[in-house]
This record gives structure tokens, sequence and C-alpha cells, in this order.
């Protein structure tokens, strides 16, 4: 049967989430670049793969899905015996379950949206040659900071977001955190004793090492 693949290119966030959680399974797979510049994923064949011409697609032998958040949950469920658990401690236990989801939910809505932004004006548009615009960069970590604070209050409760282990709620926000300790974003997290304690912990992990090589 044909191997694990990944279909994105090694600079985005979304391909990156599902390198990460490959890593901390440590699963063999094959990541099949595309030329984002080009506007590989555009075209075919790429579309056949995601229609709404997102990177990353993923296949596992027959299986094959786009959409990274999805993707990640199909690797922690599949391979949730190999490498890091990313799933709650007790994964058949529905309470446990929810808050995770809860996490991921709030990480797909309220955070990424803002801190992608963030990370256009300050590292995309610095990369191709554009202006940073700093009127939108302080709207949008007015808006960071109101949700960081409701990460600080949940992170004086527990160690990670979804309570006392790290699960694919942490995972998920790593991508985009990293590229944002570049900027001066960065003093959003660190004024924030336990986000800045969340940060160093997710960000030092060997897989989280591995996807910035």
């Amino acid at each position: 049967m044909a191997g694990i693949k990944v279909f994105g290119n090694a600079t985005s966030p979304s391909t990156r989430r599902v390198l990460l959680a490959l890593h901390e399974k440590n699963l063999d797979f094959e990541l099949v670049n595309i030329d984002l510049k080009d506007g590989e994923h555009k075209k075919e064949p790429f579309l056949s793969r995601n229609p709404f011409g997102k990177v990353p697609a993923f296949e596992d032998g027959d299986l094959k899905l786009f959409e990274s958040r999805a993707i990640t949950q199909y690797i922690a469920h599949r391979y949730e015996s190999q490498g890091t658990n990313l799933l709650p401690a007790d994964s058949k236990n529905p309470s446990h379950y929810a808050i995770m989801a809860i996490g991921m939910e709030v990480e797909a809505h309220q955070f990424d949206p803002v801190a992608s932004k963030l990370v256009w004006e300050q590292v995309i548009k610095n990369f191709v040659g554009l202006t940073t615009d700093q009127a939108i960069v302080a709207e949008e970590e007015a808006k960071l900071a109101k949700v960081l604070d409701v990460y600080e209050a949940r992170l004086k409760e527990f160690k990670y977001l979804a309570g006392e282990t790290f699960t694919l709620t942490d995972l998920h926000h790593i991508p985009v955190v990293q590229y944002l300790l570049g900027t001066p974003t960065k003093k959003l997290f660190t004024e924030r004793p336990r986000v800045n304690e969340w940060v160093a912990e997710v960000t030092k992990r060997p897989a989280s090492q591995k996807i910035l090589k």
C-alpha cells in the first residue's frame, strides 16, 4: 500500500500543522512540494486533491483528505497508539474530548483568523516586498490580546489549553505562533506569564523544531 503523502509547502502554516502531527507520531511520510508562488495549488492536478485550491492535501494509501485540522484529527485517531498521544488522556470520555474540541474551535475561529492577518502583515508582506500596514497591525493586535487574555486565565488552571496533557488544541497553534515570535507581536505572548510559559513549552518540542528546518 502507498505510504503517507502531504501535498503542500513547508512554509505554509496549514501544511506545517499536518507535518507537526506526523512528526509527533514519528510517522514516515513524503512531502510533495506545491509551488505557491507559481499558483500550483490553483491548477490541476492539485485541484483534484483539494477543489478549493488550498494547501495541504493528504493521502494515506487510498484515503485522500484536505483541510489541515481534519487531517491532524485523522492522524491522531488512526495512529493513536504511536508516538505522542494527541488526544485527551481519556479519549473515550465524551466530556474530555469535548473540551479539546472547544479548544480546536477557538483556535480555528478566534485565534487563527487574527494571528494569520498579523503574519500576513509582518512576515509575508515583507517577504514579497509589500509594506506592512501598521494600522491593521494595531487593530489585529488588540483583537489577539483579548484572545490571549482568555488563554492566560485558562492556563492558570491547566498546563495546556485542553487540560494537563499536550493535545491537538495546542498543536494547531504552533505554526502561526512560531511566525509571530519573530515579529513585534511577540510582546503579546511574553507579557502574559502563563501564555509565555505555554508558548515556550510547545515551541521547544522536537516536532516543533523539525518543521523549522
